[in-house]
C-alpha cells in the first residue's frame, strides 16, 4: 500500500506534516479530513530508488529494441478505455503490465509503475524508457497532465497511433507483394541457370553444332552465374551497407533522401507519406496543448527524412524570429541542388549497362557499355536538374496551414491535409501495384521466351541433323 506524504492545518491554524498510508490519494484525504485538518498539499511518499529498483529488475526479461508499433497502438488504446472507465493510472499501468507478453514494452511498464510509485508522474515516468515511450509520446501525456484531460489526450494519442500504424501498413503490405514476386523469379532463373542450362551445355557440345548467338549468349550467363553465385545475396547486400555508411553522414543522408524524394513516381508516394505523417503529428500535438515550438522541434524529430527535418527546423527558427509557420515552409521547402542526389541518379540508371560486362567483357562490349552508361547519366543529371527545385511541401499545405492561422483552427487544417494525403498515398499505392503486377508478368513471359527458344533452336537443328532433314 503507498505511502502519502501531506501537508495540512489543524483547527487552530497550526501546519501539520505527516506520512499515511492509504490505497487511494481520495481515500488518504478522506482519512486525513476524519482526523479534523484541512489538507494543504497531498503526494505520493517517493521510495528509496534502489527498492524500486530491484523490485522491477526481478521481473524484467532480456529484450532488444523497442517496442513494435502494434503493440503500442493496442496498449495506448487498452489505457485510454481504462482510463476512461475512471481507473487510477497506476492500477491501469500495472493491469496492461500484467498482460502484456515478455519484451521491451512489459520491461517499460515496470520501470514506469516502479517511477509512479516513487512520486513520479506518469509523463516523468515514460520520460525515463525512450526505447518505449518516444518524445512526441511523452510530451502529449505530459499536456494531457497539466490540462487535467489525460483521458482525452490518450485517446487522441490511440487515434493518432492508428492512422500512423494503418498507413505504414497499407504501404508495407503493397510492396510486400513485388518483392516477393522478385526474389522468387530470381530464385527461379537462378536453380535454371545453376542446374538446367548445363545439363543442355554439354548435350549440345557432344553434337558439335553452330550455336545461334541468343543460346551462346544464355550459355554464357549461365557459366557467369555457375562461377559468381555468391554475388547474388551479395549485390544487394553490398548496397544496402553502402547506403548505411552514406546515411551516417549528415551531407549523405540529405543526398539520399532528396534522391528518394526526385524519384519519378516513387518519389510522389515518399513526399505525400511523409506529408501526411508529420501533418498528423503535428496537428496532434498542438490539439493536445503542447506549445507550438516544442511541437515542430518533436515533428522535425519524427519526420524521418532529412528534406523534411529541415523544413521543421527552418520553420521553428522563423518562429523564434516572430514569423508565421506558413511563409517559411514555402521558403525553405525548395531543396537545393545536392552533388549526393545526382551521384545516386548516376549510379542507379548505369548500374544496368555495367551488369552486361558481368557476361560479356571483351573491349567492344565494355566500349557500348562505357557509351551507354555516359549516355544514361547525362540524361539522369538532365533529370535531376530539370525536377531539383521542385518544393516537397505542395502549395496545399501552406495554403491550409496559413488558413488554420488566420481562423485559429491550425490543428483542424493539419488533420484535414493529414487525411487528404493519406488517401493520396492508398491511391498512389493501388495504381503502383496495377503497373507492377503487368511488369512482373511481361518480364517473366520474356525471360522465359528467351531462354526457352534459345533452348529449342539449337534441338530442332540436332532433331533435323538426325532424321536428315
Amino acid at each position: 500500500m503507498p505511502k502519502y506524504q501531506f501537508e495540512a492545518m489543524d483547527p487552530q491554524g497550526q501546519e501539520i506534516k505527516d506520512v499515511i498510508d492509504a490505497a487511494t490519494q481520495d481515500e488518504a484525504q478522506a482519512t486525513i479530513r476524519s482526523m479534523g485538518y484541512f489538507v494543504t498539499k497531498i503526494s505520493v511518499q517517493k521510495q528509496s530508488k534502489s527498492s524500486n529498483k530491484s523490485s522491477g529488475k526481478d521481473r524484467k526479461t532480456f529484450a532488444l529494441g523497442g517496442a513494435g508499433g502494434k503493440k503500442m497502438v493496442t496498449f495506448t488504446r487498452q489505457l485510454s478505455i481504462l482510463q476512461d472507465a475512471g481507473l487510477p493510472i497506476l492500477r491501469s499501468l500495472k493491469i496492461l503490465e500484467d498482460q502484456a507478453q515478455p519484451g521491451a514494452l512489459k520491461n517499460g511498464l515496470i520501470d514506469v509503475c516502479d517511477e509512479i510509485e516513487g512520486g513520479a508522474s506518469l509523463s516523468e515516468a515514460m520520460s525515463k524508457v525512450p526505447k518505449v515511450f518516444d518524445r512526441l509520446y511523452v510530451n502529449m501525456i505530459k499536456a494531457g497532465e497539466a490540462g487535467g484531460s489525460l483521458e482525452v489526450i490518450l485517446r487522441r494519442l490511440a487515434e493518432f497511433r492508428e492512422r500512423t500504424q494503418s498507413l505504414k501498413n497499407k504501404i508495407v503490405g503493397a510492396m510486400l507483394y513485388p518483392v516477393m514476386v522478385v526474389l522468387f523469379t530470381v530464385a527461379i532463373l537462378t536453380f535454371i541457370m545453376l542446374f538446367i542450362i548445363p545439363q543442355f551445355k554439354d548435350m549440345f557440345e557432344e553434337f558439335g553444332i553452330d550455336l545461334p548467338f541468343a543460346t551462346v549468349l544464355l550459355i554464357n550467363i549461365s557459366n557467369k552465374v555457375t562461377q559468381m553465385w555468391f554475388l547474388i545475396p551479395l549485390i544487394p547486400i553490398t548496397i544496402v551497407l553502402f547506403i548505411s555508411i552514406v546515411n551516417k553522414f549528415k551531407a549523405g543522408r540529405m543526398g539520399w533522401h532528396l534522391f528518394l524524394l526526385k524519384l519519378p513516381v516513387l518519389g510522389k508516394l515518399v513526399e505525400k507519406s511523409n506529408l501526411a505523417r508529420t501533418t498528423r503529428t503535428l496537428g496532434a500535438l498542438i490539439s493536445s496543448g503542447v506549445p507550438i515550438i516544442e511541437g515542430l522541434s518533436i515533428t522535425r524529430e519524427t519526420a524521418g527524412n532529412a528534406m523534411f527535418e529541415k523544413v521543421f527546423a527552418k520553420v521553428t527558427d522563423s518562429i523564434r524570429d516572430g514569423e508565421t509557420i506558413a511563409e517559411p515552409m514555402k521558403r525553405w521547402a525548395i531543396p537545393s541542388f545536392h552533388p549526393v542526389t545526382l551521384f545516386f541518379f548516376m549510379v542507379a540508371i548505369s548500374l544496368f549497362p555495367l551488369s552486361v560486362l558481368l557476361v560479356q567483357n571483351d573491349f567492344t562490349t565494355f566500349f557500348y557499355v562505357a557509351y551507354a552508361s555516359a549516355f544514361l547519366c547525362v540524361v539522369s543529371g538532365a533529370w535531376y536538374g530539370l525536377n531539383y527545385k521542385k518544393p516537397v511541401v505542395e502549395d496545399l499545405v501552406v495554403n491550409m496551414v496559413s488558413v488554420g492561422e488566420e481562423t485559429g483552427e491550425l490543428d483542424v487544417m493539419l488533420y484535414k491535409v493529414a487525411d487528404y494525403y493519406e488517401e493520396e498515398v492508398e491511391q498512389l499505392t493501388e495504381g503502383m501495384l496495377k503497373m507492377i503486377e503487368p511488369a512482373m508478368i511481361i518480364f517473366l513471359g520474356l525471360a522465359v521466351l528467351f531462354i526457352v527458344a534459345s533452348l529449342f533452336m539449337p534441338l530442332i537443328s540436332i532433331i533435323g541433323g538426325l532424321t536428315g532433314g
